[in-house]
């Protein structure tokens, strides 16, 4: 089993330059900011995933590469390895969990992580795949309410149509947490609608677009998803409070914990930035086998 991890610095000045050139919305801060705890997922891995095969690390180009990282542990994959050249360069998370299947030595089973989730106790293999079947919980959706809710219902209706099966104003809403994929099955369903994915993809996110979910909505439908909740918990900076944060990162009550980052006061967000890299480095002190010696 592989895992996949997608990453942006937005403090990058080439990313922020190409950024600027080729679109023309405003830097969404909370989606492009770098909290700097990168390393402490590949220490959560390597300690409570040690089972993992390969760690593939998907950027914009090299100046996205954390300086730290051990390519000769590490698959560092750039864009133009996955994505088509009229579609980069991209800002839009979809359009790159649209092509995570096409990571050249990629694993038939394998966890989409992104950086903001981490591993804070010990995982096993059952926990995410039992038999060649995923294992995330699965939730029923009927109004499509803000951006988000949109594409889901995106994905779920491509999914459905893909399958043969009839129109459903029912969508289908993953756990917000890794996702377990086969790679066979993303590109199956990927060949099925490659004219309808590409034409849907833009350079920045729209309502318009398909997301990651598509490939586990196709999964679930054809009896490919136990549907049983992965074990974590979910804090938004917004709300939770450091505290709680802390605890949960030194001392777990679930396998995985997922940080989310919202629009913050520059004071929360120094603070809450401040102990929570102190909680992690304390939780995961010794570097990993992803990290230059």
């Amino acid at each position: 089993m592989d895992i996949v991890i997608t990453y942006v610095n937005g403090l990058d000045p080439q990313w922020q330059s190409d950024y600027e050139r080729y679109t023309s919305i405003p830097i969404l801060e909370k989606r492009f900011r770098d909290w700097g705890t990168l390393k402490y997922l590949f220490r959560g891995i390597e300690v409570n995933m040690p089972w993992i095969r390969k760690v593939h690390l998907v950027v914009s180009g090299p100046t996205q590469v954390p300086e730290w990282i051990d390519r000769d542990e590490v698959n560092v994959v750039y864009h133009s390895d996955i994505i088509p050249a009229k579609l980069l360069p991209t800002f839009n998370s979809n359009t790159i969990e649209m092509h995570l299947h096409r990571i050249e030595g990629l694993d038939e089973e394998f966890l989409y992580f992104n950086d903001d989730i981490f591993p804070v106790d010990k995982c096993h293999p059952t926990d995410f795949f039992r038999d060649r079947r995923g294992v995330i919980g699965m939730s029923r959706h009927l109004l499509a309410l803000g951006m988000f809710k949109k594409i889901c219902r995106n994905s779920d209706r491509l999914a459905r149509r893909a399958l043969g099966m009839k129109p459903s104003p029912i969508f289908m809403r993953q756990q917000h947490i890794c996702a377990p994929m086969l790679r066979t099955e993303s590109q199956n369903i990927y060949t099925l609608l490659e004219d309808e994915i590409l034409s849907s993809l833009t350079r920045t996110r729209t309502a318009n677009n398909p997301t990651q979910y598509l490939f586990v909505d196709y999964m679930y439908h054809k009896g490919l998803i136990v549907n049983e909740r992965i074990s974590k918990q979910h804090f938004s900076a917004a709300v939770a409070s450091i505290e709680r944060i802390e605890r949960a990162i030194l001392s777990p009550r679930r396998r995985l914990i997922c940080i989310n980052d919202v629009k913050l006061s520059d004071e929360r967000y120094v603070e809450m930035n401040r102990r929570v890299k102190a909680a992690f480095e304390r939780r995961f002190p010794d570097k990993s086998k992803y990290e230059k010696p």
